[in-house]
């Protein structure tokens, strides 16, 4: 598999913390309902695949979400399960009661945050330092996050760091609630805050103007140590960094490594489809099925020659069959000839030039790709015609 430019590769390639908040974020988007049994599946999928951390729900919200998070605490994954909590200990509490090893409290940072819930940066102060170390007393790890961060003073923003640290937090969410933030922005500020502080950081991005994969790539480049993706995207808005995109990222860069097994991402992401009610667009990266289809001529005869030609990978790297390639209005002759070869009919490189004419002429009045009946019977209609023609000259 080729490898894309990223970090200068080092004898100790990075190995980011891996956070997956579908459970908690992809299902508060809009008319997405996981029943406990999705939950469950989706889960186990996830510890499956080799994600480090699950957030895998909010408790405050009802009785049945604490059932359900704590049922799946029941199946002992092999992964970290973190529970998602305000700045209020009516929360934390209900996550106690759910059993998960961690727990993240989230709290306003930016101006405007702050102003809607009529508080100042002294209450936040406050409840870092009796809630941090009141819920250590409960659970392993404990998160903090900073709400609505990349549109936050970036002042403010590292005293909220050097506090919660100090308050013994375990890590600080950077979150990027809006979806505002760029690659070049995100080098800034994390710049900014790792050069004030050594607190493990993570990156949670949102894809507003579809820059949450990029967004996070970079956070890990510019020192984020952990950054929470979902499945598919899926989330508030425009969704999340995608779990499968930041993966394959990941694992084309030399300077990563990461625990997840993405030949388990294309099952994983059809699961999490299913279950949201969503489909996966063709043109969605990586597992969107016109990821591996090809028309154009010039790419479909270069993929015959080498599969990484007009690929960044190959598609058993996440679980999918092979690439195909599209009879269409764009097609070549080497496509036709690979189609009916496939087919066990041996068609001339000549041939196939006369069928292509038919065939941009039907596509283009059909305004799509053809099926394989309509080729079938476009040559066996061509070679008729042409043996007629033959019969007629003798």
């Amino acid at each position: 598999m080729m490898r894309m430019e990223s970090l200068p590769a080092t004898d100790s390639p990075i190995k980011p913390w891996i956070i997956d908040t579908t459970l908690r974020d992809g299902e508060q988007a809009p008319g997405v309902v996981f029943s406990a049994t999705e939950k469950r599946e989706i889960a186990v999928l996830l510890a499956g695949i080799g994600v480090n951390e699950i957030e895998i729900g909010y408790p405050a919200i009802s009785r049945e979400e604490q059932e359900s998070i704590r049922q799946i605490v029941a199946l002992q994954l092999p992964v970290r399960l973190t529970s998602w909590a305000r700045a209020k200990w009516d929360d934390i509490e209900a996550a106690r009661f759910c059993g998960t090893e961690a727990v993240h409290i989230s709290f306003p940072i930016s101006e405007l945050y702050l102003l809607l819930m009529e508080r100042d940066y002294a209450w936040v102060q406050q409840q870092l330092q009796e809630l941090v170390p009141k819920a250590k007393k409960y659970f392993r790890v404990v998160s903090v996050g900073a709400q609505d961060a990349t549109r936050a003073d970036v002042a403010l923003l590292q005293k909220f760091v050097l506090d919660a640290t100090a308050c013994g937090a375990d890590r600080v969410r950077i979150a990027d609630t809006v979806g505002v933030a760029t690659p070049s922005s995100v080098v800034r500020l994390v710049g900014s805050l790792t050069s004030a502080t050594s607190a493990m950081l993570e990156f949670h991005a949102h894809n507003d103007f579809g820059m949450a994969t990029a967004n996070a790539f970079t956070a890990l480049e510019a020192g984020c140590q952990a950054v929470s993706v979902s499945v598919t995207g899926i989330g508030e808005r425009a969704g999340n960094a995608a779990l499968e995109e930041l993966a394959m990222a990941l694992k084309l860069s030399d300077a990563f490594e990461t625990t997840i097994d993405t030949r388990q991402l294309a099952q994983l992401c059809d699961a999490v489809s299913r279950a949201a009610g969503r489909v996966i667009e063709p043109q969605k990266p990586v597992v969107g099925r016109s990821a591996f289809q090809h028309e154009s001529g010039i790419h479909c005869a270069a993929l015959l020659k080498h599969p990484l030609s007009y690929q960044p990978f190959l598609p058993d790297q996440i679980g999918r069959d092979k690439h195909e390639l599209v009879i269409g209005k764009h097609s070549g002759s080497a496509s036709l000839q690979h189609f009916f070869a496939g087919r066990g009919v041996a068609v001339s490189k000549s041939e196939a030039n006369d069928l292509l004419v038919h065939v941009r002429t039907m596509a283009t009045e059909k305004k799509r790709a053809l099926q394989p009946d309509e080729l079938d019977s476009m040559l066996q209609n061509c070679f008729r015609a042409e043996i007629f023609k033959k019969s007629d000259n003798h």
